[in-house]
């Protein structure tokens, strides 16, 4: 047995026959008839792939023939060429460790046979987690271009590395002009000089598609500049806000509302695509973590932020969603770790997580009783989120996020209001200098940056705004503003009573009803009025609240009470129906249909638009703030930043 050079293949057949061939991987019609043998033509070769080590690849051949077909798939091991163990099917699954090459011998019952061309394998060692799950082969890029500042006459480098099945094709760009000599893997210039400053990108594609490089920008300094390294940029910024309040079987909250929607402001400022939600079960808190995950990719900045209960077990902190028993273990919350786990594994430029709770210890194998998070409140009764009230002053600073996040801490730590009773925790591993305020630039992420928007507008389409004429000529006016992804205000207003309409009231109604979570009598007026201030100058209005539970298009019924001066003072009502379809984050379907979250409110919800918040104490204490923030680079440590066994139902 031996083998020959580049594709040639010298084989003995086990039935005696021997015989050399070379097979293109592409053949015109001519050539598979001069390359027959016994009527064998292989007419889908085995295509040669790029992946992660031990990635599962499926190597297919496709012949046609007289009969049944055999087939022997064959590979190198110590410079000898020997069958592959059980490779006798026209797919052969292989996971190889190091580049590998193959070839596929198919044979027919009449000792006739054919042999494909040598295909390689080839591993590149770079991690797989960013593969799509049902990864088809088109170009997937893992090492991408990097900024550089270089002197005249020094070599520049810039190098691109992508997964593809087929290997993938390179091309070059600079300032958006094709390099026609460059189309490899890595772009060399010798000598630098000013006509090769500007920005650079790869395209990679196969016949599964393309894809884009990050850009890449060169500049060339003066001896007497200096060589100071490049902003960081994000190509896009993502944000998911929840706060949980209204709890089915522990104290109430309210600061998480005032927190969420003032944190949501500051964060729009700085170019992050916010989706924000209050009061979310435990499922939904999981599909909404899994949404903000398929927001995340290469290069983005993400953020993760919590206001609400929570607790510390064995080194691990959980969330408590509104609808956790009383008592709860971790089996009934949402674990940090493991959220901060999959954000990692999207290989994001920069993680970061806020968790605005209370952390009480519990030991293992304990049951939580009373891991409550308690708010401090002033003489009007209004919750301060004094967290989240130091955050929003330095949150807008041009500085890295752990020096912000450290002056957070220091002001709490004056504050004489919690000085002494309240930790600010900082964690991180970051060790460029990237900050929230950082630039968004998407050159060479067109496509992502479709998709994330387009997943993201989703979660923040409001209905459009209507005017209706009613038949006794009174038009009104429906508009929406989003206070919330799963908080929709309704406004209406009376544009013209027609002339003939008097003492016009407008009401307005849902169907399916939907509870206004921010009314009632322990709710504060200072809220009340921060939330609907955009409902000046209207006639009427609704809150709606807990989108994320529509199982069906949401209806809105408008109705117009009013006097007609020829039938003296009886009332007259007049209504009518408007679809405003899944607004905001009800087209993302949180709550599958029949689960649980759907069908049960907390117990401090009522059927009634106004209602009562049940009677808990809230005992004047403070909420512990601990904040994470973490870079691409982070690793768990050994003292339990992995989820554990029991977790994995977590996510």
């Amino acid at each position: 047995m031996a083998a020959g050079h580049g594709a040639d293949l010298m084989l003995e057949s086990p039935r005696r026959n021997t015989m050399s061939v070379d097979v293109p991987s592409y053949l015109a019609y001519e050539e598979l008839l001069n390359r027959m043998k016994g009527g064998i033509v292989i007419v889908g070769p085995p295509v040669p792939a790029i992946v992660p080590p031990n990635y599962p690849v499926t190597l297919k051949i496709r012949a046609e023939g007289s009969g049944s077909l055999f087939y022997q798939w064959f590979t190198f091991k110590n410079a000898e060429i020997i069958e592959v163990p059980n490779g006798t099917e026209a797919d052969l699954v292989v996971c190889p460790r190091k580049s590998q090459s193959f070839v596929c011998r198919v044979s027919d019952q009449h000792l006739q046979f054919v042999f494909s061309d040598w295909i390689k394998v080839d591993v590149l060692d770079c991690p797989s987690s960013g593969l799509p799950v049902n990864w088809d082969g088109a170009p997937h890029i893992v090492i991408h271009l990097e900024s550089q500042k270089v002197r005249p006459g020094k070599r520049v480098t810039l190098s691109c590395a992508a997964f593809g099945m087929p290997p993938p094709h390179y091309q070059w760009y600079q300032n958006g002009r094709v390099l026609d000599d460059q189309t490899t893997k890595v772009l060399q210039i010798e000598k630098a000089s000013a006509e090769h400053a500007g920005s650079y990108l790869c395209c990679v594609t196969n016949v599964n598609g393309e894809s884009w490089t990050e850009a890449a920008e060169i500049e060339i300094v003066t001896p007497d500049q200096p060589c100071v390294p490049a902003r960081p940029t994000a190509t896009d910024k993502v944000a998911l806000l929840i706060g949980n309040l209204n709890y089915s079987h522990h104290p109430p909250l309210m600061a998480p509302t005032t927190d969420v929607y003032e944190l949501a402001q500051h964060l729009r400022q700085l170019e992050f695509r916010v989706v924000s939600l209050l009061d979310l079960s435990k499922e939904e808190m999981n599909s909404a973590i899994e949404k903000f995950l398929q927001l995340l990719d290469r290069g983005v900045y993400g953020l993760f932020y919590y206001a609400g209960h929570g607790y510390e077990q064995s080194g691990r902190n959980y969330m408590v969603p509104i609808d956790a028993p009383r008592p709860y273990s971790t089996v009934n919350c949402v674990c940090v770790q493991r959220v901060m786990k999959r954000m990692q594994e999207r290989h994001t430029a920069l993680n970061v997580i806020l968790l605005d709770t209370c952390r009480k210890w519990y030991g293992v194998d304990q049951r939580c009783e009373d891991a409550e998070a308690y708010e401090v409140q002033d003489a009007k009764g209004k919750s301060t989120g004094i967290f989240t009230k130091y955050l929003n002053r330095h949150i807008l600073q041009p500085q890295k996020v752990t020096h912000i996040l450290e002056q957070v801490s220091e002001d709490l730590g004056r504050d004489p209001l919690v000085k002494g009773k309240q930790v600010c925790e900082v964690k991180h591993t970051l060790k460029e200098p990237r900050a929230l305020t950082d630039p968004v630039r998407t050159a060479g992420h067109t496509c992502e940056v479709r998709v994330r928007d387009s997943c993201w507008r989703r979660a923040n389409v409001l209905p459009e705004r209507e005017l209706m004429v009613f038949p006794n000529g009174v038009k009104v006016e429906l508009s929406f503003s989003a206070l919330f992804s799963n908080v929709l205000a309704v406004f209406a207003t009376v544009k013209d009573t027609g002339g003939k309409a008097q003492d016009c009231a407008v009401t307005l109604e849902s169907t399916p009803r939907l509870e206004d979570i921010f009314s009632g009598p322990n709710r504060s007026e200072d809220l009340d009025s921060l939330l609907m201030s955009q409902a000046d100058n209207t006639d009427s209005n609704i809150r709606l609240c807990c989108l994320q539970r529509l199982q069906k298009p949401l209806e809105i019924k408008v109705s117009v009470h009013y006097s007609n001066g020829a039938e003296g003072r009886r009332r007259l009502t007049e209504s009518r129906l408007v679809d405003v379809g899944m607004p905001l984050v009800a087209a993302w379907s949180l709550t599958p249909p029949g689960a649980s979250g759907a069908k049960r409110a907390p117990q401090s919800y009522s059927s009634r638009l106004v209602h009562s918040v049940a009677n808990l104490s809230l005992r004047p204490h403070t909420r512990k703030a601990e904040n994470r923030v973490d870079s691409r680079m982070w690793l768990p440590s050994s003292s339990g930043n992995q989820p554990e066994e029991n977790d994995e139902s977590d996510l």
